[in-house]
């Protein structure tokens, strides 16, 4: 029985080591670029993977809103189920629609905040505008994960607090052509902190 002691032992150091392992958690930085290399902004940044779409959860008091026949912010990121309020502050009326497939809807001419908030209930990109202004457009990403954010000036973004696992890292950005998809990229995240180069193509400015 002593001899199986150091074994034991070394045994119960592996799975307390494993178990450990699998909480493990860093920050993923990603710097995207255009195609040229340079640092690009505004991009919108996510991880999915089976777990992070577990780890999801809608979030509360997103909004878009009409200020000076724009909308504020332009680009909306929440995760799927999120309820969007659209209020407008300006003096006229608008008339706010998106026939997207991941989410259509119209919310007809109207002063001050719909009662009904609009729920985006299935992942994807949907396009905002107004049926009185033309100029006026937005956009809402919709995702699967509690890991997303946007590129500052310096293309920088620091996804925060990622567990280690097998990600698709991946990005889109208003300037891509209207219907594309995000980009994608396997992403393999570990223990430690990690940084990464995202390079995307079609970009307009």
């Amino acid at each position: 029985m002593r001899m199986m002691r150091p074994r034991v032992g070394w045994l119960l150091g592996l799975a307390l080591g494993t178990l450990a392992g699998a909480g493990w958690a860093g920050n993923v930085q990603v710097t995207v670029q255009d195609s040229a290399g340079k640092p690009l902004a505004g991009a919108v940044v996510f991880l999915e993977s089976r777990e992070a779409r577990a780890q999801a959860k809608p979030l509360s008091g997103a909004e878009i809103a009409q200020r000076n026949k724009r909308f504020e912010p332009d680009v909306t990121v929440v995760t799927v189920g999120s309820a969007v309020t659209f209020p407008n502050q300006d003096t006229v009326r608008h008339h706010v629609y998106s026939f997207s497939p991941v989410k259509t809807f119209e919310l007809k001419l109207y002063i001050g905040t719909p009662a009904s908030p609009v729920v985006f209930d299935k992942p994807g990109i949907a396009v905002l505008g107004c049926n009185i202004h033309d100029q006026m457009a937005a956009w809402v990403v919709i995702v699967e994960t509690p890991y997303f954010g946007r590129s500052a000036a310096s293309g920088q973004v620091a996804l925060v607090g990622v567990p280690a696992g097998s990600y698709r890292l991946r990005v889109w950005h208003p300037g891509l052509a209207v219907g594309a998809p995000a980009a994608d990229q396997a992403l393999a995240v570990g223990a430690a902190d990690q940084a990464t180069v995202f390079k995307l193509a079609g970009v307009t400015p």
